[in-house]
């Protein structure tokens, strides 16, 4: 059943990339608890697995050297110096087991795309600190699933760990029969494989609830088509913004932009993402001559001055795209161009002339080598 959000709508479109980015900047980012935790586990119980003979070994002997003292340590008893020493030898594989998790720990948000700090999450929120939405927490459809979610995962881990424990019945009470130190390595043995078979148990439950907190967010997240659109709007630039930019643009063309404009014989127009000024004088150009030539927001200025001053523009997308990858302002254009310019130049003297109309505008034929597309890319290699 979709959502409906509090100003009327249904929910039905997913969030987009700006309302997921202005989320997590607030702090609502996907996370899962339960991955966190089978993390952490499983890198503590890994590193004592591996590391765990080394720990004990540095223990028995910190409670060796504890133990153990002579007329020396009495007569200069620095306890100081003596606890300095007694930590030092449990320090590295102790502190093999808190960087294990602290890695396990960071790995978590950053597996989900979460990792970061983001300041906006710890200002406060106040409805967050009202009791009467705790309590609608607590006891609403998040709780219940919450509350679900514990008790499912206490009977799966104490079932799995009553099941291990069980089978091993008969090797723990052969521990009574051998020494302290066979039935303390037997003991570790059991201890870490019944722990490694809960870290996993505990991946089992982060993989039914990492798609879940997925699905809870993105429905949370989710968005009127009103919104969609206004998020768009806003993105994109409203007509008026659109207009207000292009006229901004148009007052700060720089002088020599605007002269060459106005010396312009034609505008060529793509028609919206490209514009190039040429200007041909019988007599003082040899060839024609790019004045000005510019992309988007510059192109839309450069048509906006043209109609302005009364310079003909014409849309020939071919010819203006090969004009603007192939030459530069204030030089002429590239030779191969010289028919198709020459014909357009022609045609804006019959129309000046009322010797045609538009109707009469010329096809223009382009070389396979001048024909490129709006990145610049020749569109017959």
């Amino acid at each position: 059943m979709a959502q409906e959000s509090p100003g009327g709508g249904e929910k039905t479109e997913k969030p987009t990339p700006k309302k997921l980015a202005d989320a997590a900047k607030k702090g609502d980012i996907l996370q899962s608890r339960e991955l966190s935790t089978a993390l952490v586990v499983m890198a503590g119980v890994g590193w004592l697995a591996v590391a765990g003979p080394a720990l004990i070994g540095a223990i028995r002997q910190m409670l060796a050297e504890g133990l153990r003292f002579d007329r020396a340590d009495i007569a200069g008893f620095e306890p100081d110096d003596r606890a300095t020493h007694l930590l030092g030898t449990i320090a590295l594989p102790l502190g093999g087991v808190l960087f294990a998790t602290l890695v396990a720990a960071i790995a978590a948000p950053a597996l989900l795309g979460s990792l970061g700090f983001r300041p906006q999450a710890f200002q406060p929120k106040p409805e967050k600190m009202n009791p009467l939405n705790g309590i609608k927490r607590i006891f609403g459809l998040q709780g219940l699933i919450e509350l679900v979610k514990s008790l499912a995962k206490i009977l799966l881990l104490g079932s799995i760990g009553f099941y291990l424990l069980w089978t091993h019945t008969d090797a723990i009470r052969a521990m009574a029969k051998t020494g302290v130190e066979p039935a303390s390595s037997a003991l570790g043995s059991i201890f870490i494989l019944v722990a490694l078979a809960l870290a996993g148990s505990l991946f089992l439950i982060a993989g039914i609830d990492v798609p879940a907190q997925m699905l809870q967010r993105t429905r949370r997240l989710n968005m009127t088509k009103q919104e969609v659109k206004e998020e768009h709007k806003q993105s994109d630039g409203s007509p008026e913004l659109k207009a207000a930019i292009r006229r901004r643009q148009y007052e700060t063309l720089h002088g020599s932009v605007r002269k060459a404009v106005e010396e312009a014989s034609v505008i060529l127009t793509n028609p919206t993402h490209f514009a190039v000024a040429l200007r041909y004088r019988p007599g003082r150009d040899l060839a024609p001559v790019v004045l000005a030539r510019g992309a988007d927001e510059i192109a839309a200025a450069i048509r906006e001055l043209a109609h302005d001053k009364g310079v003909p523009v014409l849309q020939y997308p071919e010819l203006t795209r090969a004009i603007y990858f192939t030459s530069r302002a204030g030089r002429e254009i590239d030779e191969r161009l010289f028919m198709a310019v020459a014909t357009v130049l022609a045609f804006v003297f019959r129309i000046e002339n009322r010797m045609a109309s538009e109707m009469d505008r010329p096809h223009i034929d382009l070389p396979d080598a001048m024909r490129f597309d709006s990145d610049g890319k020749n569109i017959m290699n």
